[in-house]
């Protein structure tokens, strides 16, 4: 009987864990670039003394979908979105190196270069922009400036975005929601690695199936609390003929 509880209970738990992955995928459904996480769950059996034929459920978030999102035209000049595969390198909260597709690309009081409050790195570290200047950001990533006032004919490159494609098998999610490489070194520079200017990239959530994922999250935990409720009722059933006999 115990074998059906463990299985049932930890079925319900981890039910809970992946219909909170389904969740945070929902509401980033309009975040920009954003990559959607896969949920799965797998049979661990029970280690130690006592019953070896034990077994439990865990959940699991074995990955990232890495598909790319629907390029969205902005019209806005520092807005920049991935063409392909590739990555934008940013300097994540613990001031080590991180990578986003979201290129909404703002400067702060002091013209430093950033993306959601984190300085966006180029070959050299952050980059800074001048007052009074336009941005112009080339397919390469190269950062150019044309003064708003004086010759429009004078242009200055101030930078170049910092733009990697490291394998997709060596990323691992943060927290954060930004991706950094599992060994914690930083990723060298690849040349293939494109931009649009003008444009984002939207979210790859597709809120169709999210939903569906939702709704099967919720069955499974209604079945699983079932099957606990019919193992008591056995086990209530079981102690009334041992009482009888």
């Amino acid at each position: 009987m115990d074998r059906l509880i463990y299985i049932a209970m930890t079925g319900a738990k981890h039910a809970l864990y992946s219909q909170a992955v389904t969740a945070n995928n929902i509401a980033n459904a309009t975040t920009d670039g954003f990559k959607s996480q896969i949920s799965a769950f797998r049979a661990l059996p029970v280690y130690g003394e006592g019953a070896p034929t034990r077994a439990f459920v865990v959940e699991s978030t074995p990955g990232s979908d890495y598909s790319p999102g629907a390029l969205m035209a902005t019209g806005r000049q520092m807005d920049v979105a991935i063409r392909g595969k590739g990555w934008i390198a940013v300097q994540g909260p613990d001031g080590k190196e991180a990578y986003t597709r979201n290129g909404s690309l703002q400067t702060d009081v002091n013209g430093v270069l950033q993306i959601n409050g984190m300085n966006v790195l180029g070959d050299g570290g952050p980059i800074s922009v001048p007052p009074d200047n336009e941005v112009a950001i080339a397919k390469d990533g190269t950062i150019s400036t044309i003064p708003v006032n004086g010759v429009r004919t004078s242009v200055n490159v101030i930078g170049r975005l910092k733009l990697v494609n490291p394998p997709e098998s060596n990323l691992v999610r943060g927290d954060d929601g930004l991706f950094r490489q599992a060994n914690g070194q930083p990723a060298p520079v690849d040349e293939k690695v494109q931009v649009v200017s003008g444009s984002l990239e939207a979210s790859n959530v597709n809120m169709a199936e999210a939903m569906v994922n939702m709704i099967n999250d919720a069955r499974q935990y209604d079945m699983q609390l079932r099957l606990i409720t019919r193992a008591d009722e056995n086990a209530r059933s079981a102690a009334q003929v041992v009482s009888i006999s």
